[in-house]
Protein backbone atom coordinates (compact mmCIF):
# COMPACT_ATOMS: atom_id res chain seq x y z
CA UNK A 1 0.00 0.00 0.00
CA UNK A 2 1.12 3.63 -0.61
CA UNK A 3 2.36 5.98 2.06
CA UNK A 4 -0.05 8.49 3.61
CA UNK A 5 1.29 12.07 3.77
CA UNK A 6 0.59 14.03 6.93
CA UNK A 7 0.21 17.18 4.80
CA UNK A 8 -0.68 17.65 1.14
CA UNK A 9 1.73 19.08 -1.36
CA UNK A 10 -0.80 21.77 -2.27
CA UNK A 11 -1.02 22.77 1.37
CA UNK A 12 2.76 23.03 1.58
CA UNK A 13 2.82 25.21 -1.54
CA UNK A 14 0.15 27.53 -0.13
CA UNK A 15 1.98 27.75 3.19
CA UNK A 16 5.25 28.57 1.45
CA UNK A 17 3.63 31.31 -0.60
CA UNK A 18 1.97 32.76 2.51
CA UNK A 19 5.33 32.75 4.32
CA UNK A 20 6.97 34.59 1.43
CA UNK A 21 4.19 37.21 1.41
CA UNK A 22 4.43 37.64 5.19
CA UNK A 23 8.20 38.15 5.00
CA UNK A 24 7.80 40.71 2.21
CA UNK A 25 5.19 42.63 4.20
CA UNK A 26 6.98 42.27 7.55
CA UNK A 27 8.30 45.88 7.71
CA UNK A 28 4.84 47.19 6.85
CA UNK A 29 3.19 45.02 9.50
CA UNK A 30 5.67 46.20 12.14
CA UNK A 31 5.06 49.85 11.19
CA UNK A 32 1.29 49.37 11.30
CA UNK A 33 1.45 47.70 14.70
CA UNK A 34 3.59 50.49 16.16
CA UNK A 35 1.29 53.14 14.67
CA UNK A 36 -1.90 51.54 16.00
CA UNK A 37 -0.45 51.06 19.49
CA UNK A 38 0.84 54.62 19.69
CA UNK A 39 -2.14 56.17 17.90
CA UNK A 40 -5.32 54.07 18.20
CA UNK A 41 -6.93 56.94 16.30
CA UNK A 42 -4.42 57.81 13.52
CA UNK A 43 -6.48 60.90 12.65
CA UNK A 44 -5.06 62.51 15.79
CA UNK A 45 -1.57 62.24 14.33
CA UNK A 46 -2.73 63.70 11.02
CA UNK A 47 -4.39 66.61 12.84
CA UNK A 48 -1.20 67.25 14.82
CA UNK A 49 0.93 67.46 11.69
CA UNK A 50 -1.57 69.85 10.12
CA UNK A 51 -1.53 72.07 13.22
CA UNK A 52 2.26 72.12 13.25
CA UNK A 53 2.36 73.24 9.61
CA UNK A 54 -0.53 75.69 10.04
CA UNK A 55 -0.86 76.61 13.73
CA UNK A 56 -4.43 77.49 14.66
CA UNK A 57 -4.18 80.43 17.02
CA UNK A 58 -7.42 81.38 18.75
CA UNK A 59 -7.29 84.88 20.25
CA UNK A 60 -10.95 84.76 21.16
CA UNK A 61 -10.45 81.76 23.45
CA UNK A 62 -7.79 83.60 25.50
CA UNK A 63 -9.25 87.12 25.44
CA UNK A 64 -10.00 87.14 29.17
CA UNK A 65 -6.46 85.99 29.94
CA UNK A 66 -5.00 88.52 27.52
CA UNK A 67 -6.92 91.39 29.13
CA UNK A 68 -5.39 90.53 32.50
CA UNK A 69 -1.80 90.60 31.24
CA UNK A 70 0.58 93.49 30.54
CA UNK A 71 1.69 94.44 27.02
CA UNK A 72 5.30 93.36 27.41
CA UNK A 73 5.87 90.10 25.44
CA UNK A 74 8.42 88.69 27.88
CA UNK A 75 6.04 89.23 30.83
CA UNK A 76 3.19 87.66 28.84
CA UNK A 77 5.34 84.63 28.07
CA UNK A 78 6.28 84.17 31.72
CA UNK A 79 2.64 84.37 32.77
CA UNK A 80 1.53 81.84 30.14
CA UNK A 81 4.27 79.39 31.13
CA UNK A 82 3.14 79.67 34.74
CA UNK A 83 -0.50 79.09 33.81
CA UNK A 84 0.25 76.01 31.68
CA UNK A 85 2.42 73.60 33.74
CA UNK A 86 4.66 71.38 31.63
CA UNK A 87 3.45 67.82 31.04
CA UNK A 88 4.29 65.27 28.38
CA UNK A 89 1.73 64.42 25.71
CA UNK A 90 1.56 60.85 27.07
CA UNK A 91 0.37 62.24 30.39
CA UNK A 92 -2.26 64.59 28.96
CA UNK A 93 -3.44 63.03 25.69
CA UNK A 94 -2.29 59.37 25.93
CA UNK A 95 -0.19 59.82 22.78
CA UNK A 96 3.58 60.22 22.31
CA UNK A 97 3.25 63.41 20.22
CA UNK A 98 0.18 65.61 19.85
CA UNK A 99 -0.35 69.23 18.85
CA UNK A 100 -3.45 70.38 20.74
CA UNK A 101 -5.88 73.14 19.97
CA UNK A 102 -6.07 76.19 22.22
CA UNK A 103 -9.37 74.93 23.60
CA UNK A 104 -7.84 71.58 24.55
CA UNK A 105 -4.98 73.28 26.37
CA UNK A 106 -7.31 75.54 28.33
CA UNK A 107 -9.52 72.56 29.20
CA UNK A 108 -6.64 70.38 30.46
CA UNK A 109 -4.66 73.22 32.02
CA UNK A 110 -1.32 71.66 31.17
CA UNK A 111 0.82 70.56 28.24
CA UNK A 112 4.25 70.52 26.66
CA UNK A 113 6.00 73.14 24.53
CA UNK A 114 3.44 72.91 21.71
CA UNK A 115 0.56 73.59 24.09
CA UNK A 116 2.34 76.52 25.70
CA UNK A 117 3.35 77.97 22.33
CA UNK A 118 -0.15 77.95 20.84
CA UNK A 119 -1.62 79.64 23.94
CA UNK A 120 1.16 82.25 24.00
CA UNK A 121 0.71 82.94 20.28
CA UNK A 122 -3.04 83.36 20.79
CA UNK A 123 -2.50 85.85 23.63
CA UNK A 124 0.02 87.88 21.61
CA UNK A 125 -2.39 87.99 18.67
CA UNK A 126 -5.24 89.06 20.94
CA UNK A 127 -3.06 91.96 22.11
CA UNK A 128 -1.87 92.84 18.61
CA UNK A 129 1.79 92.00 19.28
CA UNK A 130 3.79 90.63 16.30
CA UNK A 131 5.16 87.12 16.76
CA UNK A 132 6.35 83.99 14.90
CA UNK A 133 5.97 80.34 15.81
CA UNK A 134 9.23 78.47 15.44
CA UNK A 135 9.87 74.71 15.47
CA UNK A 136 13.06 72.70 15.91
CA UNK A 137 13.40 68.89 15.85
CA UNK A 138 12.99 68.92 19.64
CA UNK A 139 10.97 72.01 20.54
CA UNK A 140 8.23 74.48 19.55
CA UNK A 141 8.30 78.06 20.76
CA UNK A 142 7.09 81.60 20.04
CA UNK A 143 9.51 84.22 18.78
CA UNK A 144 8.92 87.97 19.10
CA UNK A 145 10.93 91.15 18.84
CA UNK A 146 13.31 91.48 21.75
CA UNK A 147 13.12 87.83 22.80
CA UNK A 148 16.32 86.64 24.46
CA UNK A 149 17.67 83.49 22.83
CA UNK A 150 18.92 80.53 24.84
CA UNK A 151 20.32 77.07 24.10
CA UNK A 152 16.89 75.68 23.25
CA UNK A 153 15.13 78.64 21.66
CA UNK A 154 17.36 80.26 19.05
CA UNK A 155 17.36 80.93 15.32
CA UNK A 156 20.03 78.30 14.68
CA UNK A 157 17.96 75.44 16.15
CA UNK A 158 14.77 76.22 14.25
CA UNK A 159 13.91 74.46 11.01
CA UNK A 160 10.37 75.76 10.38
CA UNK A 161 9.04 79.23 11.11
CA UNK A 162 5.52 80.49 10.43
CA UNK A 163 3.90 83.88 10.96
CA UNK A 164 0.16 83.16 11.38
CA UNK A 165 -0.59 86.89 11.10
CA UNK A 166 0.87 87.20 7.58
CA UNK A 167 0.98 83.55 6.50
CA UNK A 168 4.73 83.77 5.80
CA UNK A 169 6.61 80.48 6.19
CA UNK A 170 10.29 79.58 5.97
CA UNK A 171 12.43 76.48 6.25
CA UNK A 172 15.99 76.31 7.58
CA UNK A 173 18.62 73.66 8.18
CA UNK A 174 18.66 73.26 11.99
CA UNK A 175 21.97 73.46 13.81
CA UNK A 176 21.31 70.73 16.34
CA UNK A 177 23.09 67.44 16.89
CA UNK A 178 21.48 64.11 16.08
CA UNK A 179 22.51 62.93 19.54
CA UNK A 180 20.49 65.72 21.15
CA UNK A 181 17.47 64.98 18.96
CA UNK A 182 17.57 61.29 19.91
CA UNK A 183 18.08 62.03 23.60
CA UNK A 184 15.20 64.48 23.76
CA UNK A 185 12.93 62.26 21.66
CA UNK A 186 13.57 59.24 23.86
CA UNK A 187 13.04 61.27 27.04
CA UNK A 188 9.56 62.28 25.94
CA UNK A 189 8.66 58.95 24.35
CA UNK A 190 9.61 55.96 26.50
CA UNK A 191 9.82 56.98 30.22
CA UNK A 192 6.36 58.64 30.35
CA UNK A 193 4.65 55.95 28.24
CA UNK A 194 2.06 54.02 30.31
CA UNK A 195 3.24 50.56 31.38
CA UNK A 196 0.25 48.85 29.75
CA UNK A 197 1.02 50.51 26.41
CA UNK A 198 4.68 49.48 26.68
CA UNK A 199 3.66 45.87 27.30
CA UNK A 200 1.24 45.89 24.37
CA UNK A 201 3.83 47.39 22.03
CA UNK A 202 6.61 44.99 22.96
CA UNK A 203 4.46 41.84 23.05
CA UNK A 204 3.16 42.53 19.54
CA UNK A 205 6.67 43.12 18.22
CA UNK A 206 7.93 39.91 19.83
CA UNK A 207 5.10 37.91 18.24
CA UNK A 208 5.72 39.43 14.80
CA UNK A 209 9.45 38.77 14.99
CA UNK A 210 8.85 35.23 16.23
CA UNK A 211 6.52 34.46 13.34
CA UNK A 212 9.00 36.05 10.92
CA UNK A 213 11.77 33.76 12.14
CA UNK A 214 9.86 30.50 12.61
CA UNK A 215 7.34 30.42 9.76
CA UNK A 216 9.79 30.45 6.81
CA UNK A 217 11.96 27.83 8.50
CA UNK A 218 9.04 25.52 9.14
CA UNK A 219 7.81 25.94 5.56
CA UNK A 220 11.30 25.12 4.31
CA UNK A 221 11.58 22.03 6.47
CA UNK A 222 8.21 20.68 5.35
CA UNK A 223 9.03 21.36 1.71
CA UNK A 224 12.37 19.63 2.13
CA UNK A 225 10.64 16.67 3.74
CA UNK A 226 8.28 16.27 0.80
CA UNK A 227 11.23 16.38 -1.59
CA UNK A 228 12.95 13.60 0.33
CA UNK A 229 9.76 11.53 0.33
CA UNK A 230 9.52 11.89 -3.41
CA UNK A 231 13.04 10.51 -3.63
CA UNK A 232 12.00 7.45 -1.61
CA UNK A 233 12.95 8.67 1.87
CA UNK A 234 10.77 8.97 4.96
CA UNK A 235 9.07 12.37 5.34
CA UNK A 236 8.93 12.43 9.14
CA UNK A 237 8.15 10.18 12.12
CA UNK A 238 4.39 10.93 12.13
CA UNK A 239 4.04 9.64 8.57
CA UNK A 240 2.12 6.38 8.48
CA UNK A 241 3.47 3.53 6.40
CA UNK A 242 2.06 0.21 5.40
CA UNK A 243 4.47 -2.69 5.50
CA UNK A 244 4.31 -5.18 2.59
CA UNK A 245 2.82 -8.55 3.50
Amino acid sequence: MAKKNWISKDGVARGSRAAVIFCALFPVLVALWVLLVLYPNPLKLAASVQRLVNPRVDPGAVQTLADSLPSEPAAIEEAVLDSVPYSYDWEVYAMPWYFPSVGEVLKNGQGDCKARAIVLASVLEAKGIPYRINSSPTHVWVDYDGKVEDGLENSGAGFYEVDPQTGAKSLHVPKISIKEVMRTGWQGFWPPMPVARKALLMSGLVILVGVRVIWPRMAGLVKSGLTKERDGKHLCPPCEESQPT
